[in-house]
């Protein structure tokens, strides 16, 4: 499902790798990144609106949606990075802001710190950082997010089990799951996602461990999170991101884990808060 309004493109990142994109408006440019298991269509709410004074470039992650590339390795969050940073230098592009929720706001904080020169701007919805989340796993977390341990499992095993009623499996996770159905019914995608999650628990972690306390997020950064979802329960998620950005505002939104659906208005105010910075 492309957004309406806007221009679907393709853009080859590297070997194997396209990554579809959805563009519109003018004006300076934002990138939006897109949750699991979702697509670009996720920013629906708030992407038309933005691309009345903004450039706006509305990107599926590699191997989700309409994007692809070769399965198993690839889904760390710095390669993935990276495909951004060359969509959107194939655009034109060699400044930005960026703005993810859930996955895709994994992969924009580590485009924010690996290439700083390139991001104006840094918005996550309703993440912490990789790292300090499995620093702090703990039983609570492991039963509410037990898919995060399930879709790292290796041999393909989620893969096999998923693919048996994928709407059944992914449905639950998404406020509308008409957009995205298309997309995670394809063993290509299923597949995707479970390497994404693979990378999660192994080289994103490490990257982050390796960075904590050592680097730092020099851009304006918003955080928003949802006070009923799952960093409802977190101590303090606006200081956690402090010690990666110490610049960083942003409040809880009276939603769940998808504010910009849940929440437009709110989020589409605090987005564009930050984008005039």
């Amino acid at each position: 499902m492309s957004l309406p309004g806007f221009v679907a493109r393709d853009v080859d990142t590297e070997p194997g790798v396209r990554i579809r994109v959805h563009v519109a408006g003018s004006g300076p440019p934002v990138l939006l990144l897109h949750g699991w298991p979702q697509t670009s269509a996720m920013w629906h709410a708030i992407a038309p609106d933005l691309a009345r004074d903004h450039t706006v470039v509305a990107a599926d992650l590699r191997g989700y949606g309409e994007s692809t590339a070769p399965a198993g390795a690839g889904f760390d969050k710095r390669a993935m990075a990276r495909d951004q940073l060359a969509v959107m230098a194939a655009l034109g592009h060699e400044r930005f802001a960026v703005v993810g929720h859930d996955r895709g706001a994994r992969c924009a904080y580590r485009l924010a710190l690996d290439h700083p020169d390139a991001v104006t701007a840094l918005g996550v919805l309703d993440v912490l950082p990789t790292g300090d989340v499995f620093a702090a796993v703990d039983a609570a977390f492991a039963l509410s997010a037990w898919h995060w341990f399930f879709l790292a499992q290796p041999g393909g095993v989620p893969e096999r089990m998923i693919l048996a009623d994928p709407d059944a499996f992914f449905a639950r996770y998404v406020p509308d799951p008409a957009p995205h159905r298309e997309a995670w019914r394809r063993p290509e995608v299923v597949a995707a996602m479970c390497a994404d999650y693979r990378a999660g628990a192994t080289i994103d972690a490490a990257d982050d461990d390796a960075d904590r306390d050592r680097r730092r997020i020099a851009c304006p950064t918003l955080v928003l999170w949802g006070a009923s979802g799952p960093l409802g329960r977190a101590p303090d998620v606006l200081g956690t991101w402090r010690r990666w950005a110490p610049t960083a505002t942003g409040r809880a939104l009276a939603c769940g884990h998808h504010p910009a659906e849940e929440r437009p208005a709110e989020t589409l105010e605090a987005v564009r808060e930050l984008l005039a910075c």
